[in-house]
């Protein structure tokens, strides 16, 4: 019953993860809930530091990633935020579309971000598109990196438990 509860949650936090929302924390709390609650359960102490190590770096280079591609781009560091707080409030926003709203609206609140933020410093048009598309693909490469991160998450926390 324990290895199903912890599937769950590998499961839910995978699906998370495409969708913008901290889909790391929840396999991370998987994970130490297992630790925690199953003490002969296969998940030790060695496990669950790495899945917190694992969590905290798919969450920081999601914000470094889309910062960095707006810079390649172009961009200023102002809009390097604009392509974050563009991407979460995106992501917000998005959710009352069914299935892939949370994921569009990510995308496109870090183009849209990176587009105001570099727009309102005075740059031209052609310029803030050019930076707004190196957030967007910040962003997707992002998004990309933080799925794998998950994948070799819950595959540690099952190979953890059934080995």
């Amino acid at each position: 019953m324990q290895v199903l509860l912890l599937i769950a949650a590998i499961v839910l936090g995978l699906i998370m993860i495409p969708f913008g929302m901290p889909g790391t924390l929840v396999l991370f709390g998987g994970a130490l809930c297992y630790f925690l609650l199953v003490p002969a359960g296969g998940i030790g102490l060695t496990t669950v530091i790495a899945m917190g190590v694992l969590m905290v770096v798919a969450e920081g280079l999601e914000w470094v990633l889309t910062s960095r591609f707006t810079k390649k781009y172009g961009g200023s560091r102002r809009a390097g935020w604009g392509a974050i707080l563009g991407g979460m409030v995106g992501a917000f926003m998005g959710v009352p579309v069914p299935v892939i709203g949370s994921i569009v609206g990510a995308f496109v609140g870090a183009f849209v971000g990176a587009f105001v933020f570099e727009w309102s410093r005075g740059q031209d048009h052609g310029v803030a598109t050019r930076v707004a598309w190196g957030a967007f693909v910040g962003r997707v490469t992002a998004a990309a990196v933080k799925v794998a991160i998950g994948l070799v998450m819950a595959v540690w926390m099952i190979a953890a438990v059934l080995v």
